[in-house]
């Protein structure tokens, strides 16, 4: 099996030997891909859809890992029972229901080892959320596939420094490390931005100078993360 670009990159952050619990499964690549790299000894594949839950037991049937990965519909991790894991997968989803998933199974999660996030939205709120709840971020990958730019935050319980907007919204260890990925997406948000501005300016109406005040901030964190980048 060969996993998305996106998903390769998830599924590398998983430490060796730990026991997976992949919420938002879909089809169950991740929990195949590692079992079967022999990476890790067991998984659980949950979903709050029976649809994405069904086609993952269909893939896991097919390579044979019914006695390694269970599958079980779960709203968040609700389902989960204490001692079931190590490794959290929270994959694809908006930034808001993982920050909602992690609160809500905050009993359940505090065995866990590792927090593996990739949240397609809202990864400002993200850090944040970690940030005042007792994680610290032990590594970011920052990659583009299909012309998509995707952000994986691996976390562990910790405390954690308390990080500047800049870095909340872009990610410390990436500007710091110079991501040229990150340095790519900033390059081409700096451009969206302009383009919005100046049209903004040629209308001058007042709801068009609210946006264009939005914007300006937008710049400003996007021209401080550029001088950091470079």
């Amino acid at each position: 099996m060969r996993l998305s670009k996106r998903l390769s990159a998830v599924a590398n952050m998983v430490t060796n030997g730990n026991r997976v619990v992949d919420v938002g499964t879909d089809h169950g690549y991740i929990p195949i891909y590692l079992v079967r790299k022999m990476r890790i000894p067991s998984a659980i594949a949950m979903d709050i859809n029976k649809g994405p839950l069904e086609r993952a037991k269909g893939h896991i049937l097919e390579y044979g890992l019914e006695s390694y990965i269970q599958t079980r519909q779960s709203d968040g991790v609700k389902a989960l029972k204490d001692n079931e894991g190590d490794t959290l997968i929270i994959a694809g989803m908006g930034g808001g229901l993982v920050i909602k998933i992690l609160d809500e199974g905050k009993q359940v999660l505090s065995s866990f080892q590792e927090f593996i996030l990739q949240p397609q939205s809202e990864i400002f709120q993200v850090r944040q959320y970690l940030q005042e709840n007792g994680y610290r971020i032990l590594e970011e990958k920052f990659l583009q596939e299909d012309g998509k730019f995707y952000t994986i935050i691996k976390a562990i319980k910790g405390a954690m420094e308390t990080l500047s907007p800049v870095y909340l919204k872009y990610g410390k260890q990436l500007l710091e490390n110079k991501d040229p990925v990150l340095k790519e997406f900033l390059l081409k948000e700096q451009v969206q931005y302009l383009k919005i501005k100046y049209n903004l300016l040629e209308k001058n109406t007042s709801s068009s100078i609210e946006r264009l005040n939005e914007i300006e901030e937008k710049l400003e964190y996007n021209n401080l993360a550029l001088t950091i980048i470079d």
